[in-house]
Order: C-alpha cells, then structure tokens, then sequence
C-alpha cells in the first residue's frame, strides 16, 4: 500500500523555523526524485522544493531560496524539509510526493493519483 505521511507543520510567528518529515512507503520513492507541495485555499499545489534520488540536485522555487533546505534519508525512507525565517505566505498546507526530475524551479502542481493527508504551516504574529 503506497504511503505518503507528513507531519510536523504547526503554528510559528514570522522568522521561525519547523522542520517537516515526510515518511514513503509501499513504492519505491528512494529511487525517484522528491519534492514538497504548498497549497493554499482555493490554489493548486505548488512544488516548492525538490530533490534527486541520490540528493546530487535541490531546486527551489525563487521564493523560499536561501530560506528552505529539502533533504532526505533513504535508507529510512524519510524526506525532510527545513523551513527557516519563515514569513506569512508560506503558510498553506504541504505535501510531499514525487517530482520532476529536471524541475527549474518554475510553477508546476504534481497531478499524481495519490497524496498523503498534508500538514499544516501556519505563520502568524
């Protein structure tokens, strides 16, 4: 049964930091390039960080550069992403699920039959 499990969102003020995980199974998502979706109400999913199965490539969306770090465990099958200096239009939603492998950071949603629950970033004062 294929798994896609994120978890560690929650509520931090502006220039926080949260660090998401995201735990695969039942497909072998070591072997394919990963990546994190944001949505917000009424938005497609929007791929913010993306990373190569063998971690070679990180492509950001201009927007989190230099503020979003994506990394990955795959020996335990684990994708994380590490948000700092958070502001308010991060917030929204996220996904992890696979992604393109030649992504350049340009506007792409992922139409994959299966998501994982998500979880919630809000940045708020």
């Amino acid at each position: 049964q294929v798994q896609l499990e994120e978890s560690g969102g929650g509520l931090v003020q502006p220039g926080g930091s949260l660090t998401l995980s995201c735990a695969t199974s039942g497909y072998i998502y070591k072997l394919e390039t990963m990546g994190w979706y944001q949505q917000t109400p009424g938005q497609k999913r929007k791929l913010v960080a993306a990373i190569t199965a063998g971690s070679h490539t990180r492509s950001y969306v201009d927007s989190v550069k230099g503020r979003f770090t994506i990394s990955r465990d795959n020996a335990n099958d684990l994708v994380y992403l590490q948000m700092d200096n958070l502001k308010s239009e991060d917030t929204g939603v996220y996904y992890c699920n696979m992604a393109p492998v030649l992504w350049n950071g340009g506007p792409y949603s992922g139409q994959y039959d299966y998501w994982g629950q998500g979880t919630q970033v809000t940045v708020s004062s």
